[in-house]
């Protein structure tokens, strides 16, 4: 297997012994490769005795990669070998090869390219299509690919957790007790921040008891080296949290922080507009026209659009409690910088005291609410300023489990959806081929 063909075909145990020109159906050119064993010989798969007396010749079709543009056939021209050994069963054995197993109609490359383009993020149908191969044999060929791949995961020291929606829910109805049951819609997430195992798993809904339980399900000594958990700020994580990880610091992530600002903010423009003008707010409206440069940060308005924004309101809004959810916004913002700019604990105190007393002195409902928020999270809000975590990985992972939702056009099996949405998020398939 020397010649510069079978080389270039690049099929072990295999040689090239011709390749010719041929027209399909249609008239397009094409190539078809006949291939065959150098051999003259082969071992009997029961017995293992080594036989050369050939009983008949077949040729077989198996599919195989494309090669440039032109469409590529292969006929492998083999051997029925007679086993020569008197007690053994099998009285004959047709040759095999490793690429192409016995029965096998498809080549194993063609097998294993198709399951890495569908762990690149391509969908089963579409790598089927392009292949020419069923749905259920390159399903089959991906299961194998990622079960290879997605191992157990290690401990993170850092872990980040948050939810996803699975889908639209359904009903089943339990057979036994006859009662409907609707299909859990969230799986909750957990991700490597700290190093590159990507989605870790996932648990059914979005409860405090499914973090437990997953995190129980790791082990006691897999839950001892995660030190720091980030979340966003919901109350039932941070609860399980303290029940399964009661020695890990929680940090809570802070654009999720400057999230329930900017809906305080909101939430008092638009009783404003319905206090002080009896219906909802119109393009004609001040506070309206600037609805967008309100939730933007101050860095980023221009002065001429910050002076736009501040004198329409001024003139405009008599109350000025706007301007002041606004001002309580970017007080939080200065206070949540500290984690970037490295500030000691006097100027978190001064900054924390600063936006809790324009909250308070303010008397609007809405900021009130804010700062009692900030207050009960506030040792986690500190991890934060102190440590610079945060769960932009676990948003960032959020967005490929919905992309391969999308590309899958939904998930039927739940255990093909965790599997192939792990395979999406683990950084292992950069390099499919890897």
């Amino acid at each position: 297997m020397n010649d510069s063909t079978s080389i270039l075909f690049g099929m072990p145990e295999i040689a090239v012994a011709d390749v010719e020109r041929v027209a399909d159906d249609q008239g397009r050119p094409g190539r078809l490769v006949h291939i065959e064993r150098p051999e003259d010989w082969a071992a009997c798969p029961d017995c293992g005795v080594v036989s050369t007396r050939v009983r008949q010749r077949r040729t077989t079709r198996p599919r195989d990669l494309p090669y440039g543009e032109e469409p590529i056939g292969v006929r492998w021209h083999k051997r029925q070998f007679a086993c020569t050994e008197t007690l053994c069963a099998r009285k004959a054995f047709t040759e095999s090869v490793a690429e192409i197993p016995p029965r096998a109609r498809v080549t194993g490359r063609l097998c294993r390219a198709a399951a890495r383009q569908v762990a690149s993020g391509r969908s089963v149908a579409a790598v089927g299509r392009e292949y020419r191969l069923g749905w259920p044999l390159v399903h089959r060929h991906f299961t194998a690919f990622a079960d290879a791949v997605l191992l157990e995961p290690e401990p993170p020291e850092v872990l980040g957790i948050d939810e996803t929606r699975r889908g639209r829910p359904t009903w089943i109805k339990n057979e036994v007790t006859g009662k409907w049951a609707r299909t859990e819609r969230f799986e909750t997430n957990f991700v490597d921040l700290s190093g590159t195992g990507g989605l870790l798993g996932q648990a059914a809904g979005r409860t405090g008891q499914a973090v437990i339980d997953w995190l129980n399900e790791r082990g006691t000594q897999w839950k001892s080296q995660v030190r720091i958990v980030a979340i966003d700020p919901a109350a039932c994580y941070r609860t399980a949290i303290g029940q399964a990880l009661p020695h890990a610091v929680i940090v809570v992530d802070h654009f999720h922080l400057v999230a329930l600002a900017n809906k305080a903010l909101t939430a008092v423009r638009q009783r404003i507009t319905r206090e002080e003008r009896g219906r909802r707010g119109r393009a004609t409206d001040p506070e309206w026209v600037n609805r967008r440069r309100l939730l933007r940060s101050r860095e980023r308005l221009s002065d001429k659009s910050f002076t736009r924004m501040w004198n329409g309101l001024i003139d405009h809004e008599p109350t000025g409690q706007i301007l002041t959810a606004w001002i309580a916004k970017e007080e939080l913002r200065v206070l949540l910088a500290c984690a970037r700019e490295q500030a000691p604990r006097s100027v978190i105190s001064h900054r924390l005291f600063r936006f809790s007393a324009w909250c308070a002195d303010s008397g609007i409902a809405e900021l009130i609410t804010l700062a009692q928020t900030i207050d009960a999270w506030w040792p986690e809000t500190l991890a934060f300023i102190t440590t610079g975590i945060t769960n932009a990985r676990t948003e960032g992972t959020n967005r490929l489990i919905k992309d391969a939702a999308r590309v899958a056009f939904g998930f039927r099996n739940l255990i093909n959806q965790r599997r192939r949405v792990r395979l999406a998020c683990t950084h292992q398939t950069i390099n499919p081929a890897a």
